[in-house]
């Protein structure tokens, strides 16, 4: 009954006054060895079954890796034109444009994907600069964002989990709305849009930048249900999330970049830079 006692003002301790963060992290420092060690035997398996492949393995794999190298010059190229089109424009309108985001990859430790806690752990925590509420990224769209760190690793809490809302808006027309997590991975649920809305099946969405958390621009999901009822006021909206939950091994922490004005005298935008 001591102990129960015990435990629970320590909890309440630390979720009303976070008195206990140092020594939490002076504890995940000291188990930070036991981490390693519980890991080994993945990281061990993966380089035994990298080293073993055959050789037409490895060239197959090289020559898809190739084809992809390729298609994202192309693609970077393309990027390259649109940001002097647009930073043309916004130069011409006398306006702020957003130089570009710094990233550090991390790689996942631990994954803890039940319907009612959806988060991950990845490898890298405060001493590489992570901070809580930093969004997080893999290769094709927002995964989530931090809410605990430790100085050699930190939690993320995917967008899917029940108790994560992203703030987002359509690519064909702007509307703007908030995405809220199901507890599926491949669900999300978009419960604030009127019956009226102009909201469709196959809607790009991308965060709008609302309530400074993450970056404006970056993919979320698609629209893949739209149920309308006259007897309701709102409508039955869901999305399918763009990035991939369930296969990404790597993921990229943001920094967002100040915004530099157009109107900045001349090697002000390089200095900061």
């Amino acid at each position: 009954m001591l102990a129960i006692i015990v435990s629970l003002a320590l909890m309440v301790i630390d979720h009303r006054f976070h008195h206990l963060r140092e020594i939490r992290g002076a504890l995940a420092f000291l188990t930070y060895p036991l981490q390693l060690a519980a890991d080994f035997p993945v990281t061990a398996s993966r380089w035994l079954d990298e080293t073993t492949r055959s050789r037409e393995q490895l060239i197959e794999e090289n020559r898809h890796l190739h084809e992809q190298n390729l298609k994202a010059q192309a693609e970077l190229q393309r990027l390259d034109s649109l940001q002097a089109e647009n930073l043309r424009l916004r130069n011409l309108l006398d306006a702020s444009y957003k130089v570009g985001d710094r990233v550090l990859i991390a790689e996942l430790s631990a994954v803890d994907l039940d319907p009612y806690r959806q988060q991950v752990v990845i490898n890298k925590g405060s001493n590489s600069g992570v901070f809580e509420g930093q969004a997080v990224l893999d290769a094709n769209a927002v995964m989530g964002q931090i809410i605990q760190t430790t100085p050699f690793s930190s939690t993320v809490l995917l967008i899917t989990d029940p108790s994560h809302s992203i703030p987002v808006q359509a690519l064909r027309n702007g509307l703007r709305t908030i995405a809220v997590g199901t507890g599926r991975i491949n669900e999300l649920s978009l419960p604030y849009l009127p019956t009226d809305s102009d909201i469709r099946v196959g809607d790009k969405l991308v965060t709008s930048g609302l309530g400074g958390k993450f970056p404006p621009g970056y993919p979320v999901a698609t629209v893949s249900r739209v149920d309308r009822s006259p007897d309701n006021a709102f409508s039955r909206i869901t999305a399918t999330p763009t990035v991939h939950l369930d296969r990404s091994r790597e993921v990229l922490l943001v920094w967002t970049v100040p915004n530099t004005r157009a109107d900045s005298p001349p090697g002000e935008g390089e200095a900061e830079k």
